[in-house]
């Protein structure tokens, strides 16, 4: 079994568009999720909105292989900050639940940091959501820590 990561291409857009649907469908039920799906998660049409992506030179959309089948997927945007540096914004990062535990999401993660380095970001930010503790756990593994936490009350 052969697991990588490489840059998407617009031939696999309408998997990684699958998976950010299912991704999202994953996450809504869970602890701020359903406020996450409808503010962070991505919007339809994700297919024009990937298209669109795959255009930036500030974006980066990849996907995970198994062998040569798309299991996963991540989208990594440069963010600039007020001082001009730059930090890499994980926006996305999914993987399909039966491939998950044989290194697609570390070989996305690996890909998506070197990324950022190579574009000059100082740091990479992403999202997990309250109660998540394996996305914690597993951007933890990479040296992502908390810098701040996002409070919500419905009315």
């Amino acid at each position: 079994m052969d697991v990588t990561a490489r840059p998407a291409g617009p031939d696999q857009l309408e998997i990684v568009a699958a998976l950010s649907r299912a991704g999202t469908a994953e996450l809504r039920p869970n602890r701020g999720g359903e406020i996450w799906s409808q503010w962070e998660a991505r919007p339809e049409p994700i297919e024009a909105a990937l298209t669109d992506l795959l255009t930036r030179d500030d974006a980066e959309i990849l996907v995970g292989l198994i062998d040569d089948a798309v299991v996963g997927y991540a989208i990594v945007i440069e963010h600039r900050l007020h001082d001009g540096r730059l930090v890499g914004h994980l926006t996305d990062l999914y993987v399909m639940a039966e491939a998950r535990g044989v290194g697609v999401g570390e070989e996305l993660m690996e890909q998506c940091i070197g990324w950022c380095h190579s574009h000059g970001c100082v740091g990479i930010d992403s999202i997990a959501l309250p109660g998540d503790r394996a996305t914690k756990n597993f951007f933890e593994t990479f040296g992502l820590v908390a810098r701040a936490l996002r409070v919500h009350r419905s009315l």
